[in-house]
């Protein structure tokens, strides 16, 4: 986190000294303080912020996709003149354990059309979803531990 820190410190530094406090100059400087960190930061033996980097894209190119899948069988959904639609709620068990990991698993499912995330258990193992077309939980199920959950472990642990 403090490298990020100093990443965005030099960020600002970069806008300050180019004089141009545009979007665009404020991401270039972020990418050439991340480099600047990147090389010495391995010069000391650790490892930088940057790693993390593609997995969180991985995640948010993930999230467009299923959403504008889900988006799609919804729309389609509605606009069947014999909507066979089973709603329901089902248990699914988490694998992510912190606070930040569960939440943003239930956002994102939240986010995602025709699902909506309605309790954690106390003991925060697991979650309830309520889904509307509930016909097959178990392939829902599949698709949330192999997709949203894999991608937010990947990202951050």
């Amino acid at each position: 986190m403090i490298f990020f820190l100093f990443n965005l410190l030099l960020a600002i530094a970069w806008v300050a000294v180019t004089g141009s406090a545009s979007l665009h100059n404020l991401v270039l400087g972020l990418l050439l303080g991340a480099l600047a960190l990147v090389i010495i930061r391995e010069s000391f033996g650790g490892k930088g912020h940057i790693p993390r980097v593609l997995p969180l894209l991985s995640l948010a190119a993930l999230f467009l996709k299923e959403l504008s899948l889900s988006a799609w069988k919804v729309t389609v959904t509605v606009l069947s003149p014999d909507m066979k639609l089973k709603p329901g709620i089902f248990a699914f068990q988490l694998t992510v354990t912190s606070d930040f990991e569960i939440t943003l698993l239930a956002n994102l499912i939240t986010l995602t059309p025709g699902t909506l995330s309605v309790d954690v258990s106390p003991d925060r193992r697991t979650l309830y979803v309520h889904a509307l077309d509930c016909s097959d939980p178990e392939t829902t199920k599949r698709d949330i531990a192999n997709g949203f959950e894999r991608k937010i472990m990947e990202a951050f642990r």
